[in-house]
């Protein structure tokens, strides 16, 4: 099991930058910020770009993995945004890991745009696959239901090979069978429930659900798993008996990767910094 954290991009970076180094220090494998406009579970928050805060994140830390939890067509281009990221994980020394999303309405309704879930979804598969192509080739053509590139040039191409990977977020099968088709990785935060145990429920069916997808793709090798605890109807952070509990719980359900969230001091992801620092101390038992 590898270990991530996400810490949401609502501090000044004066505040911000020792929370993504003690992430490292603590010995995280891989650290997270939300990338939205507003995000719903704090809309009177304040907050920052997603991307500038990784860059800075990189400057600040040297080995752990950063990533985008999750990236979305709401408000990119997939030229524009491969233009970012080639910057990004360059700055980083080839860190990167790019989470990638449907997107909610909440972005959307902001900048004024109103599209059924089908037509979020059709897009999102568009962008998967665009962006794919860009990571890998040079002189892009593309023209389709919702972009077009003209020759687009994409030196000097990524430093991962054969790109920087793909954390797909997916609960529906459409999405499930993008993220076995396109995806090095796959992320949930389950179909919710009122009680843990239907949560758990939600989980289990969800991971059934992506076994069958991946057979289907026939892929060389399977893709990494990542578990956003935090999507349960307890806070993982609680105590470290519980983090425990559900660490071992996905484990069981064959997910190679969990994912909490730096303690808030009220409301979302509320909870103690204490009870984080201890289960720093546990992650090498829980590997």
């Amino acid at each position: 099991m590898r270990f991530g954290i996400t810490i949401l991009p609502e501090h000044r970076w004066s505040v911000a930058e020792p929370l993504w180094q003690r992430a490292e220090g603590y010995g995280f494998d891989h650290a997270w910020t939300y990338d939205h406009l507003v995000w719903a579970g704090l809309q009177d928050s304040p907050w920052f770009g997603a991307l500038p805060t990784l860059t800075a994140a990189a400057m600040a830390t040297s080995t752990i993995r950063l990533g985008t939890f999750v990236s979305s067509p709401n408000y990119r281009h997939p030229y524009v945004f491969l233009r970012d990221l080639l910057a990004l994980e360059d700055i980083s020394g080839g860190r990167l890991i790019c989470g990638l999303g449907t997107g909610g309405d909440l972005d959307a309704g902001i900048l004024g745009e109103q599209r059924p879930l089908k037509d979020r979804v059709d897009r999102f598969h568009e962008f998967v696959e665009v962006l794919d192509r860009l990571f890998r080739e040079d002189h892009v053509s593309h023209e389709a239901s919702h972009y077009r590139t003209v020759d687009a040039r994409t030196l000097p191409g990524p430093v991962q090979e054969p790109r920087v990977p793909f954390v797909i977020a997916a609960n529906g099968p459409r999405s499930l069978r993008l993220a076995a088709a396109h995806g090095q990785g796959w992320v949930t935060f389950g179909k919710g429930g009122e009680t843990m145990d239907d949560w758990w429920t939600g989980i289990a069916d969800l991971s059934a659900k992506l076994d069958e997808a991946e057979a289907a793709a026939a892929r060389t090798a399977p893709l990494d798993r990542y578990l956003s605890l935090d999507g349960a109807p307890r806070f993982s952070l609680e105590s470290v008996d519980l983090f425990t509990e559900m660490v071992g719980r996905a484990g069981e359900l064959g997910f190679t990767d969990a994912v909490t969230h730096w303690p808030r001091a009220e409301g979302v992801y509320a909870g103690s910094e204490a009870v984080l620092e201890e289960v720093a101390t546990q992650l090498p038992g829980l590997r």
